[in-house]
């Protein structure tokens, strides 16, 4: 029996190109398989639907599109869909906008649900999971958009974080992803600079202090229970790991597996899994972390619901150091989805 595939693609959000890149390697996957029908829905930037023939011309040209159209073109189409594959990230893609959607279309879809995809995108939500099960993370204060543009408030906030984080120490955005808004501060005036700035891509901000530490992240695959992946490392020359940074050829090297001590991988893994528990997780999910290789010490930075899925991306290049091919993982996603919603309908 054939089963209809809803490719859900592009989005609202800064990342729309990245999601029109991991949608054409998933569906090329896909397409391997007799048993699968893809039905390709294309989101614009300015959040209309597009379907059928439209949708398909994103998706073979890679790049993204604004044409005339009308919302209502969507409904139609989309109860032929048997199983959604969202492969949106960042804003209205991974936050659990478009989850709530699908949940109560109550059609099965691939990934994280409503609730761990929002905690999974609010910064200062997931620490409080994190912190509920006992991670360890790097030392953070949460600010709002409201003390930073208050004169008096802004000037205690900027106090308070010299005193409890100190220099160097890292502005961000709550909600948003692939480093958008983020800024590192090294004194009172780029602390200034980068609050103001990141106040103008979301209400609430998260201030973390600045850490010496080798970046290591772990795959993570399943549903009630997951396994996890080697873990790989994310090495780079820029001062952090910025948006540039990511989505630039040639700007960052990914080591896979990372050279660490067995003990130190097998800590990973451990940690990934109980942070994919601690938002309850379903299908994929990568989880970040800190290593301070003079300490020892591992801390947990973030746990990210859709990552990029692109042939070159961590997460499937971390499956497949792990045993399981891009094809194969793509398959598992799907089965997973379907495994999901039986015991939810």
């Amino acid at each position: 029996m054939t089963l209809r595939i809803g490719a859900l693609f592009g989005g609202c959000s800064g990342e729309h190109e990245v999601s029109i890149s991991s949608a054409q390697a998933i569906v090329k996957a896909l397409k391997a398989h007799d048993q699968y029908q893809i039905l390709p829905f294309y989101i614009q930037k300015d959040g209309i639907w597009q379907a059928g023939e439209r949708a398909q011309r994103v998706l073979d040209s890679g790049h993204p599109s604004l044409e005339a159209g009308r919302l209502w073109e969507f409904p139609a189409t989309a109860r032929q869909v048997d199983l959604w594959f969202p492969m949106l990230h960042g804003p209205n893609g991974e936050d659990g906008t478009i989850q709530g959607l699908l949940q109560l279309m109550q059609v099965p879809f691939v990934g994280c649900g409503l609730l761990a995809a929002a905690i999974g995108m609010d910064k200062l939500a997931m620490k409080s999971a994190f912190a509920q099960v006992g991670l360890p993370q790097v030392k953070y204060l949460a600010a709002t958009r409201s003390q930073v543009r208050a004169p008096g408030s802004f000037s205690q906030l900027c106090h308070q974080i010299e005193v409890e984080l100190g220099y160097p120490c890292f502005i961000k955005p709550a909600n948003l992803g692939s480093s958008v808004g983020i800024a590192k501060a090294r004194s009172r005036t780029e602390l200034e600079a980068a609050l103001h700035s990141a106040a103008g891509y979301d209400r609430r901000l998260i201030v973390e202090a600045g850490v010496a530490a080798r970046e290591v992240e772990c795959a993570v695959l399943g549903n009630d229970q997951p396994q996890a992946s080697v873990v790989g490392e994310i090495s780079f020359s820029s001062d952090f790991y910025d948006y540039e940074t990511k989505y630039t050829a040639g700007k960052a090297d990914l080591h896979i597996p990372a050279q660490l001590p067995p003990e130190v991988s097998r800590k990973i893994q451990e940690m990934a899994v109980q942070a994919f528990l601690a938002v309850d997780g379903a299908g994929i999910s990568r989880v970040d972390f800190f290593y301070l290789e003079a300490t020892g010490e591992i801390l947990i930075n973030e746990i990210n619901t859709m990552p990029g899925f692109t042939a070159t991306s961590m997460y499937p290049q971390l499956w497949e150091a792990s045993g399981i091919a891009f094809p194969e993982l793509v398959v598992r996603l799907v089965e997973l989805a379907q495994a999901r919603a039986s015991e939810s309908y």
